[in-house]
């Protein structure tokens, strides 16, 4: 007993002895503790590009750096467990396609006959009787909604064939590396901040523990040592709230649970309007239809019906034309005429983005099935962005404190 009070009569009396050393010790602990942890945040995402000397003499951030792999785990966990590409593309309704689609394809189609013979028939064209020309325009223009709705009905059954999600995902988020950081920072905005708040608490508490220890031991030699303690517990113990435990603790009054757990509600909200507005939409589907790895058979397909319905609804002039022109400059002409659908394809798909918003109701679907995932699958929308690397960050906040830790050592009254 006597010893216990004698080593407190050390400690108070070191306090009084030098009391703005001590003070400024956990003070300086706690800002190792927050400069640490926001650091270690910012490593995460920045820079976007590599910068120093590659490969090794530099830094890119981690997000970025792997942006590739987290598109690729972001389209796992979208088609594992929220909403597969059959169900997107289950919800076009064929025949609402081909109302929405009617007007500016048929409209396209008088342009295109026009363009197309003047072009490699300009003769025959003018020389065509009116009624006949009119007459074969009225008849490609009413087979426009049935080639819309036969396209759409093969895509459908052979959505594989034509369409790569995590493609398109993938593709999108390399390219635009911004957005993928914007996934992790709106989603988990709130997570990040108390990573650099609890930086700054516990921080300070280890502060506190490295003063009593100090006043006892007076060995300089501690300072470098408590500092690379500190700056490894807070972004450890930090990193770990965030996630754990996973589902809710009560302990007495208190419930315990991690923090993007906790907000599984918010994140899906965030999450669902962040994907279904820049990453899952009409348009980038249509693109990635149109321009991605599988184009040519989407190509090949609509090349198809287009030529069957051109060969079908040649009406009157059937006879004549292939008599007239030969039949390899019908086949020229044919294939002009399909290349320049084709091209005012993305131009006339761009009217239905609103029906196909509506109809694939992609940001619903996202936000209502996140919020009923287990914690486990739920815990896979945002850990990645640690897990893999998160010995890094962790590594660089025990390096910091311990450098602090260094200075430490030369503050008046230390040695």
């Amino acid at each position: 007993m006597q010893a216990v009070i004698d080593l407190l009569g050390t400690i108070a009396h070191e306090l009084a002895d030098k009391p703005l050393l001590y003070a400024a010790l956990p003070v300086m602990a706690a800002v190792v503790g927050y400069v640490t942890n926001v650091l270690a945040i910012k490593m995460m995402f920045l820079p976007i590009r590599f910068v120093g000397i590659p490969p090794y003499l530099g830094w890119q951030g981690i997000i970025p750096r792997k942006s590739g792999k987290m598109a690729s785990i972001a389209v796992d966990t979208i088609t594992q467990h929220l909403i597969t590409v059959e169900e997107i593309f289950s919800r076009i309704d064929p025949e609402r396609l081909a109302r929405e689609l009617e007007g500016p394809m048929t409209a396209a189609v008088e342009d295109i006959a026009d363009e197309v013979m003047n072009e490699h028939h300009p003769t025959l064209w003018v020389s065509l009787p009116a009624v006949i020309r009119r007459r074969l325009l009225n008849n490609l223009k009413a087979e426009v909604p049935a080639v819309v709705r036969d396209i759409t009905r093969d895509v459908r059954r052979n959505v594989h064939e034509v369409f790569n999600l995590k493609d398109m995902v993938v593709s999108k988020l390399i390219r635009e590396r911004t957005l993928i950081n914007r996934i992790f920072l709106e989603t988990g905005h709130a997570e990040f901040k108390f990573i650099g708040r609890s930086g700054l608490y516990f921080g300070f508490l280890f502060g506190v523990v490295q003063t009593l220890i100090f006043t006892i031991f007076q060995t300089p030699w501690q300072l470098p040592v408590a500092g690379l303690l500190v700056g490894y517990a807070t972004n450890w113990i930090a990193l770990h709230l965030i996630f754990n435990p996973r589902d809710p603790v009560k302990l007495g009054p208190v419930t315990f649970q991690g923090l993007f757990m906790k907000r599984q509600k918010e994140v899906a909200r965030d999450y669902g309007n962040l994907v279904a507005d820049e990453i899952l939409t009409p348009a980038n589907i249509i693109e990635s239809i149109l321009k991605g790895p599988q184009a040519d058979r989407v190509v090949a397909l609509i090349q198809r019906h287009a030529q069957q319905a051109i060969d079908a609804e040649i009406g009157l002039a059937r006879r004549f034309v292939p008599l007239t022109v030969g039949s390899e400059g019908y086949r020229v002409a044919k294939t002009a005429a399909v290349r320049q659908i084709i091209e005012r394809l993305p131009m006339n798909l761009r009217r239905v983005e609103s029906y196909a918003t509506d109809a694939m109701d992609i940001r619903n679907t996202l936000i209502t099935r996140l919020q009923a995932l287990p914690p486990d699958d739920f815990e896979a929308m945002l850990r990645p962005a640690f897990k893999e690397d998160e010995w890094l960050l962790i590594a660089v906040g025990a390096a910091l404190g311990m450098l602090v830790g260094v200075g430490q050592m030369f503050l008046p009254g230390v040695g």
